[in-house]
């Protein structure tokens, strides 16, 4: 009998479980949706996947955010920046082709604006004939002085900006860096970095052309590395290596999130970065929300501190002082090899750990699952509860 009575509870269970997905979905389905506008700027769009903002996009549907007219947001469609077609024909469609009225505009028309990505699209990037590795002329990309101008009447209207990494590094101009560091209090010290899982260059195909060809120049002729590490990249194209064993004790960057701002956004106290990142050094009006740590050795510190690299440094930056609300996350958060068909269940989020490996390689889902998803899903449905849904009454 009692054999039975566990075969039965061992039967719920899992008839419990191959139907979550769909009860997961009418759950779903049935929460309200909720209007709101969103300009999203990506200027490094290949494919009609959007990679630079779907991680975006997805938060936005799982949460029912939608725009006025009930629709939800179009990865392929719903963006400032680049649009890719056919046999290499493409069209622009960012601030910059907008004429000085219609930009005056934006600021009153969407809630909020998160640039995902201004790194652009490059000649060998777009035309894939050629090396895709090796650096080539632009097509479009940078943040422009239109793109400022709209940050700036976002900013006197206290509409919700979230900007990251790439926004203000290269290709965008000296006088529009400086713009946006003065309008938003913060300074980019130059240096942008990059964890990858294998620094061997015969390996790694993953691994930019100029960057190993770059440092080579720059040292003897030499790149000794194969094993994992951190490669950092200065404004002027200097290139500096930390490898595991050589420089550090653990390869992988790790967010360090106080544990008040973990609370807040339901994101753990430590978690593994594995992507872009750059170096900011936040004013007086932002506080650092989480950092990233590195975990070097007595040579990594000697190398870091030649060329004035901190190892610890902001990952999260929110601006406190209530005059306007502004996020700027020091690193590419929203680019994570997410599946658009997952944002459709409700709470899906306590089955994160069915979607990835814990192994390196999977490193970026983690951190979209864990940090990313919560940390996004929070900050916009705070600022809908109190600015858009109360306006909207």
């Amino acid at each position: 009998m009692r054999a039975k009575k566990i075969l039965r509870i061992v039967g719920i269970v899992l008839l419990l479980l191959l139907l979550s997905p769909l009860w997961m979905y009418l759950a779903w389905l049935i929460t309200p949706k909720k209007p709101i506008r969103v300009a999203i700027v990506d200027k490094t769009v290949l494919t009609t996947q959007g990679t630079e903002h779907e991680s975006f996009n997805w938060v936005l549907k799982n949460q029912r955010f939608c725009r006025p007219n009930g629709k939800f947001y179009d990865i392929a469609k719903d963006y400032f920046g680049f649009f890719p077609g056919d046999t290499g024909h493409y069209e622009l469609k960012g601030f910059e082709q907008m004429p000085g009225e219609e930009i005056d505009k934006i600021a009153s028309r969407y809630d909020m604006i998160y640039i995902t990505d201004a790194y652009g699209i490059y000649y060998n990037e777009w035309y894939k004939n050629r090396e895709q590795l090796e650096r080539s002329p632009l097509i479009y990309g940078g943040l422009s002085l239109q793109d400022i101008a709209v940050l700036k009447q976002m900013k006197d209207k206290k509409k919700l900006i979230i900007t990251e990494f790439n926004t203000i590094a290269s290709p965008t101009p000296s006088n529009v860096i400086n713009a946006f560091e003065t309008t938003f209090d913060l300074h980019w010290t130059g240096w942008v970095g990059r964890y990858f899982n294998v620094l061997d260059s015969t390996q790694n195909p993953e691994l930019p052309h100029w960057l190993t060809r770059n440092y080579k120049k720059q040292h003897n002729n030499l790149w000794p590395f194969k094993k994992s590490g951190i490669v950092f990249v200065r404004q002027d194209d200097h290139i500096e290596v930390l490898e595991l064993a050589r420089h550090l004790n653990k390869a992988v960057p790790i967010i360090i999130t106080d544990y008040a701002s973990a609370q807040e956004y339901h994101v753990p106290t430590e978690m593994k970065y594995p992507y872009w990142f750059d170096i900011i050094a936040p004013g007086p009006s932002n506080k650092i929300r989480a950092s990233y740590h590195l975990d070097t050795n007595h040579d990594g510190d000697i190398l870091l501190n030649a060329y004035h690299i901190p190892k610890v440094f902001p990952a999260v930056l929110e601006h406190y002082r209530g005059d306007y609300k502004f996020f700027y996350f020091c690193g590419d958060f929203a680019d994570n090899p997410v599946s658009q068909g997952q944002s459709y269940f409700k709470g899906i989020g306590m089955f994160s750990g069915l979607f990835y490996d814990h192994g390196e390689k999977e490193e970026r889902l983690s951190f979209f699952w864990n940090y990313y998803r919560p940390m996004m899903s929070t900050i916009i449905n705070r600022y809908y509860e109190e600015n858009v849904r109360m306006k909207a009454r």
